[in-house]
């Protein structure tokens, strides 16, 4: 199969479409048995594809069970009527100084933290923590290499040409000149060209726009791929987000939404409405929550340095009544339950799968999705203890989503600490350069990308940025 065809086959992701129909509480009976008969019937891929279209649909119309449980809007007046009232939060007040500081450092831990994790992305836990073991670096207290003793690199399946999933050797520390490419970084570089070019008022429509310019469609995978296709057979938002996109609820928007929780510091309502606007173009319910999320901690990160106050901050812009809501809660209860971090990456071990792997046996669905890899930031993040290095190691301890939830850990720490007070053994890898896909944004500096950013800020008159004295 092509590359390109990757994500976009409708009887390839007829599994996934099951599973994702299933967590969202409708009644699914007979639907495995079909996608099963499906395959077994070694149509043509054309005729294959129009009966699991069918399915698709048939799936995108089954009511939601009575008894579920769950309230998950995905607008965004009925998502912000489903929420708490917010907790208090101090008000933002910073220098010109210290808020690029605050900038540069999410952008650099950010970074960090998605290097850390790219080499092991796609291998379950065992393998990330017995290569740690095996090289004396567990608990993590620097990057991973690949420059090991022969029978490790055999044992680890670490070979030159690189097998590893969803990047290759240059993502070994020893290889690293620069930050390399990654999505990640690319929809985060994205984020920040939408509000360059359309501003603070810019709408679902308008970042749709900028992908189709800016973001080749190869460098986009699961939901995005999926709602890139909707684009250009002329599906807008918010359909682009749901029509056969069995994907919109994977951890795609959750990455995106870091640099609208830049630019609004101290007010996490309107980081969060931002992120909605850019996690409504591909994904719905628990996949745009896991962006409100996301963006409403950084900015509460820029004013306060309490984590669990910065989670809960977080949580009160996702509604009460939702599958992510409920396992984050529970997370933040666990952490009396369970003292060590092992104990609480084990209990998400226990309630979701993290093999990526996918064949007509097993659908690989938790390993992407939004809530399971939403716990383990928020894990890493309460046992982290504030320490950029302790909180990245939780975060690629935990296997599922390395790379992701590294990137999101080491963004907000990045974002409290501000880019003084990072460790330069993390920091200084990236030799202040970051690589990407986005057109314009290739090769660039990241401490640039902060100035860019800051300036985005302080477009807002809601952020107080001070003359220095």
């Amino acid at each position: 199969m092509l590359r390109e065809m990757q994500w976009v086959s409708y009887a390839d992701n007829l599994g996934v479409e099951i599973r994702q129909c299933e967590t969202e509480g409708k009644d699914v009976t007979g639907y495995y048995e079909k996608a099963v008969q499906l395959r077994k019937q070694g149509l043509p891929f054309e005729q294959a594809e129009i009966e699991a279209m069918k399915l698709h649909d048939e799936l995108a119309g089954l009511p939601i069970r009575e008894d579920f449980g769950f309230v998950e809007p995905s607008g965004l007046s009925a998502i912000q009527k489903e929420c708490e009232l917010s907790p208090p939060l101090a008000e933002y007040r910073a220098s010109k100084e210290e808020a690029y500081d605050k900038i540069y450092g999410a952008w650099l831990g950010r970074c960090c933290g998605c290097l850390l994790g790219q080499p092991i992305e796609g291998y379950d836990r065992g393998y990330i923590v017995g290569l740690l073991k095996d090289t004396g670096n567990y608990p993590v207290s620097y990057y991973i290499s690949s420059d090991i003793p022969r029978e490790l690199r055999e044992k680890y399946e670490i070979v030159d040409e690189g097998k590893i999933y969803g990047s290759n050797t240059v993502n070994w520390i020893n290889n690293v000149n620069y930050m390399p490419e990654d999505d990640d970084t690319n929809y985060t570089l994205i984020a920040l060209k939408v509000m360059e070019e359309k501003g603070y008022d810019f709408t679902p429509e308008d970042v749709a726009e900028i992908w189709l310019d800016c973001l080749p469609y190869g460098h986009v995978c699961s939901a995005e791929r999926i709602a890139y296709r909707n684009f250009v057979n002329v599906i807008a938002p918010p359909e682009s987000a749901s029509f056969r996109n069995p994907y919109r609820e994977w951890i795609g928007a959750q990455i995106r939404s870091d640099l609208f929780g830049y630019v609004t510091p101290g007010n996490p309502a309107y980081g969060a409405e931002l992120a909605w606007r850019d996690a409504s173009i591909s994904h719905t319910k628990n996949g745009i929550y896991g962006a409100m999320f996301v963006a409403a901690m950084l900015s509460a990160a820029a004013v306060s340095e309490d984590i669990e106050e910065i989670i809960r901050l977080g949580l009160a812009q996702i509604p009460r009544r939702s599958r992510l809501y409920g396992k984050i809660m529970e997370t933040l209860d666990n952490r009396r339950k369970y003292t060590s971090w092992e104990q609480a990456i084990e209990a998400v071990h226990q309630e979701y799968d993290e093999d990526s792997t996918q064949d007509e046996n097993h659908i690989s669905f938790d390993w992407c999705h939004t809530i399971s890899n939403a716990v383990i930031v928020t894990a890493a993040l309460l046992y982290g203890n504030g320490s950029l290095e302790q909180s990245l190691g939780i975060a690629i301890s935990a296997g599922f989503d390395t790379d992701c939830n590294g990137a999101t850990v080491g963004s907000v720490i990045g974002m409290i600490k501000g880019a003084k007070k990072l460790p330069q053994k993390w920091t200084a890898p990236l030799k202040d350069q970051i690589k990407s896909g986005v057109d314009g944004m290739g090769l660039v500096k990241i401490s640039e990308i902060a100035a860019r950013t800051a300036a985005v800020m302080e477009k807002n008159e809601k952020n107080k940025v001070m003359e220095e004295q």
